[in-house]
């Protein structure tokens, strides 16, 4: 009898000990950025160019935190480590950066219901993206390589994407979409027994550690398994409802307005095309 109940104790420890597993693994960001341009002030200084390519490069290098159970993760900006955002710079020419709030979103994602809850500003506007988790149909390849003290094997996983480029030419803002296959390439481990990851991506047999879809590369640099301070997941709840689909169109829609309040702004006739690229 004391057999049979210590039997019964063991295995409800283990399953205990299973669920509480958490964790918190960091991610460095970085993302290529195509910026074309093609004006009398540029003309006149042939760095400007390099200028602003080197701003987007420091505005794209992000540190963000990955809080995760075996079920549930937030991942957010860490925001003390953020680049400042480029202003005006030679000839009057401004990066302007359409995406959102940067420290204030919040991705949460439940592995288990097959959902996320993604908290987003966008020119200072907060939206709460409810949707499915996104389908990745990963190929595992077998190769594998380390990534600090873990060994990470590569999955592949190809997509047809559009890619969205706002142009500006001779003072009109135009849309240019264009279809393309992006591969995004993903190493994970198995020594972290959960499916998830940066951002939007999950879906592998342990923790991805790295990710590069050819236009973003996110790399974790630290991973602490079962801290002495318990992580919270706790989904967020403010914001106005959306769907991911309804939420890209609200995105387009907004960068398109930028781009013609910059255009009413310049008034000056001069000749500008500025393309970023990813």
């Amino acid at each position: 009898m004391k057999t049979k109940i210590f039997t019964i104790l063991f295995f409800l420890t283990l399953s205990i000990s299973a669920q509480e597993f958490y964790g918190k693994a960091t991610y460095k960001t970085h993302r290529k950025s195509n910026i074309k341009l093609d004006s009398t002030q540029v003309a006149q200084n042939p760095d400007l160019q390099k200028q602003l390519e080197a701003q987007m490069s420091k505005m794209f290098q992000k540190t963000f935190e990955l809080n995760f159970n075996r079920t549930e993760s937030t991942y957010k900006e860490d925001v003390k480590l953020n680049s400042p955002t480029p202003q005006a710079s030679n000839g009057g020419v401004m990066v302007m950066s359409f995406g959102g709030g940067g420290g204030s979103d919040l991705l949460y994602k439940n592995i288990k219901e097959n959902r996320i809850a993604n908290k987003v500003e966008l020119m200072s506007k907060v939206f709460l993206v409810k949707d499915d988790l996104v389908k990745y149909d990963w190929k595992l390849t077998g190769e594998t390589k380390n990534i600090g003290t873990y060994t990470c094997y590569k999955a592949v996983y190809e997509r047809e994407v559009e890619n969205i480029n706002m142009t500006m030419v001779n003072g009109e803002a135009k849309q240019v979409t264009k279809k393309e296959m992006r591969k995004t390439i993903a190493w994970y481990t198995a020594d972290i027994p959960v499916n998830n990851g940066p951002e939007n991506y999950w879906g592998l047999p342990g923790l991805i550690l790295e990710i590069n879809d050819g236009n973003q590369t996110i790399v974790c640099t630290e991973v602490v398994l079962n801290p002495t301070k318990k992580i919270q997941i706790e989904e967020p709840t403010k914001g106005k409802v959306v769907s991911r689909k309804k939420y890209e169109k609200i995105s387009r829609d907004k960068s398109k307005e930028m781009m013609d309040r910059f255009r009413s702004n310049r008034g000056d006739g001069h000749q500008m095309q500025i393309k970023i690229g990813g």
